[in-house]
């Protein structure tokens, strides 16, 4: 089936955004590494460990941080800042990326006028920056963002709000998560949920069992 048939089978998507549409989810572990890094530490935990932790639930990661280095600063909120602003920077450098067969996908989508909605952790601040160097992201025109919602995935209220906003009653909704939290939160919903994720990913077996799983939008 070609992708405008297929497409034309959903009146609504919903898609998350690092790590699925971008490839920032490289980014953000860079940031970890270089909060450390000005603080003196070396971090010893992988990327491969950062998904696997951190798409796991809202603690593991920094769990895992505090286990390797545990007279690190006791609060959280003080790393996590400075760990946004180590973010914020590597944005300003400009290596963001769609992530394969994402503009295919978003354009058909324009063109085809089916209704679309971004769902994502991300702050706006930092969704704006990396939309001004992606033109494709500029066919999507609902934005959802950490501050339109307070219980983060795998709470599914980010995503009811989606589609109590964008949907309409009969609609059949889509949507797309490249994480076991995103995808626990699309499940919560009326929404037929994807998983999308490389057989390599540390939590493979656990995504597949619970979600229709491809290995990228392509």
């Amino acid at each position: 089936m070609s992708l405008g048939k297929w497409i034309r089978d959903f009146q609504l998507f919903l898609f998350d955004f690092d790590g699925l549409l971008v490839n920032t989810e490289y980014l953000h572990y860079q940031a970890y590494v270089n909060m450390l890094a000005g603080r003196g530490y070396a971090l010893q935990l992988s990327f491969a460990h950062f998904c696997g932790l951190a798409h796991f639930n809202a603690t593991a990661w920094r769990e895992a941080i505090y286990a390797e280095i545990p007279h690190l600063e006791s609060r959280w909120e003080i790393l996590y800042q400075e760990k946004k602003e180590a973010y914020l920077k590597l944005l300003l450098l400009g290596k963001v990326e769609l992530m394969p067969g994402v503009e295919k996908l978003l354009n058909a989508l324009n063109e085809a006028g089916i209704r679309r909605c971004v769902v994502t952790h991300s702050i706006l601040d930092h969704v704006r920056l990396i939309r001004a160097s992606i033109p494709a992201l500029a066919t999507l025109p609902n934005w959802i963002t950490r501050e339109d919602y307070e219980q983060p995935k795998p709470n599914p209220e980010c995503y009811l709000k989606a589609i109590a906003l964008y949907g309409k009653p009969g609609d059949r909704i889509i949507g797309f998560e490249d994480s076991l939290r995103g995808l626990q939160a699309l499940k919560g919903t009326p929404a037929s949920a994807v998983i999308i994720c490389s057989t390599h990913h540390p939590l493979f077996k656990t995504v597949v069992a619970d979600g229709m799983h491809f290995e990228s939008l392509e």
